[in-house]
């Protein structure tokens, strides 16, 4: 969420940079002068009725405490207080409801897009940074991996989708040994070569914390809600891992704070019917191997660039082509300022495809959040740069892995960094269903 004195202060700059994510974010603020006026008013009558009654009430006690003999005028004073109690109480309700109408405009106003995020509409206006790795030239041609998976009997969508639905897989024997094996390979390579301490969250978190990272309110119909309850599926370890410490101010000798996570993410996948309905690229239920950081503002940039690189290793030491992308302003997601998307080459489908997105919300998450930090000689604490990661989103990289290590024979090669992870196996051979 955006400073309230910030947008006060720079609403001509504001608006123009969310004039740079398309669409009506800059007519978000609309009206917004007009209802800090009345805010302000209503906070200033408020604090005016207040400051008369404490005086009047004083004046009434030194009538008493003097025992001055001037009943009307007690009188006269008692009736201003009981005037101004029903003002107060009348201003106080303004107020309160002119709040709540700031608080909802703050909202639904997205992150500020950095100097250095491309100026775009779209997707196509996102920006390579760079490339890794050559796509491997194949004597055969190559198969997606929903065909792949399947004819080898690791890979099942029909008794997933007689088990739960549409967008639902099955993984069995290798294919199940390849999930795990993938997940325990990016959580040994994140907590012991990137210094991530490792956490096992909650998979169900509460509406406080999902409006900490900006999926509430406004993306609500993209989320499974526990009716009757206030539990809420997760969309990412991002959300319980950022709320880990919500509502505390954290000494500065802490910072960064680097922590990742393995979890099953759910999305409703709301307004996405006909994408990618083949295959395990937008899924109900997927899991993912998250990276988040806390860390000083004036080290939030630097350690954005620490975090990517750190996604980008994953995907080095499994030898997959990729590529990094600059999001235009335009494709950002809401609480971003800054997002890196790598994009692994998949050669059964002749494209790149997004494999993790890396980004920097500033001080976003932290304020709606309420994530603070207290730098060292200074009494007031400061709100801290909240950062994350997919490293790697296990599925996508799952699927990836089976594109670029398939045979002519149809099996599956296994990476070589993945070896111990799997038994030894070197090869997942068809397996019988």
């Amino acid at each position: 969420m955006l400073d309230l004195g910030f947008v006060r202060a720079n609403l001509a700059e504001v608006k123009e940079k969310l004039a740079r994510r398309g669409g009506d974010a800059a007519g978000l603020l609309d009206g917004f002068e007009e209802l800090d006026r009345r805010r302000r008013r209503a906070i200033s009558d408020l604090e005016s009725f207040k400051g008369e009654r404490n005086q009047k009430s004083s004046e009434i006690a030194m009538f008493k405490l003097n025992r001055l003999d001037d009943a009307a005028s007690i009188e006269r004073l008692i009736e201003r207080v009981r005037e101004l109690k029903t003002s107060i109480e009348k201003s106080e309700k303004e107020a309160s409801i002119l709040e709540q109408q700031m608080q909802a405009v703050l909202q639904q106003i997205p992150n500020l897009p950095h100097d250095t995020v491309p100026t775009g509409t779209s997707a196509d206006n996102n920006v390579e940074v760079r490339r890794w790795g050559t796509p491997r030239a194949f004597d055969f041609t190559p198969k997606p991996h929903w065909e792949v998976g399947e004819q080898l009997g690791i890979l099942d969508f029909e008794r997933a989708a007689k088990i739960s639905g549409a967008r639902f897989a099955v993984y069995w024997d290798a294919g199940a040994r390849l999930e795990r094996a993938l997940a325990n390979f990016m959580l040994d390579m994140h907590t012991r070569q990137h210094g991530y301490r490792e956490v096992l969250p909650p998979f169900m978190v509460n509406e406080k914390s999902l409006f900490g990272t900006g999926q509430l309110p406004k993306f609500k119909d993209d989320l499974f809600h526990c009716e009757g309850s206030d539990h809420w599926l997760i969309p990412t370890a991002e959300v319980p891992l950022t709320n880990l410490f919500r509502d505390e101010v954290l000494d500065e000798k802490q910072l960064p704070i680097s922590v990742t996570a393995y979890t099953p993410c759910f999305r409703a996948e709301a307004g996405s019917h006909g994408k990618d309905v083949r295959g395990l690229i937008r899924q109900h239920q997927f899991q993912k191997v998250e990276l988040v950081k806390f860390v000083a503002p004036e080290q939030s940039y630097e350690e954005h660039e620490k975090l990517t690189a750190h996604a980008e290793a994953v995907l080095q030491a499994l030898e997959l082509p990729y590529r990094v992308m600059n999001l235009c302003a335009g494709d950002l997601g809401f609480s971003a300022a800054k997002t890196y998307d790598l994009e692994v080459w998949l050669p059964g489908q002749n494209v790149y495809r997004e494999i993790s997105s890396c980004s920097n919300f500033e001080a976003f998450q932290a304020r709606r959040a309420n994530i603070r930090y207290r730098p060292q000689g200074q009494k007031k604490p400061e709100f801290v740069h909240t950062l994350n990661g997919s490293g790697l989103a296990v599925g996508r990289t799952w699927l990836a892995v089976i594109e670029n290590y398939q045979q002519a024979d149809g099996s599956v090669r296994i990476p070589e960094v993945l070896l111990p992870y799997m038994g030894g196996e070197a090869a997942i051979q068809p397996s019988p269903r």
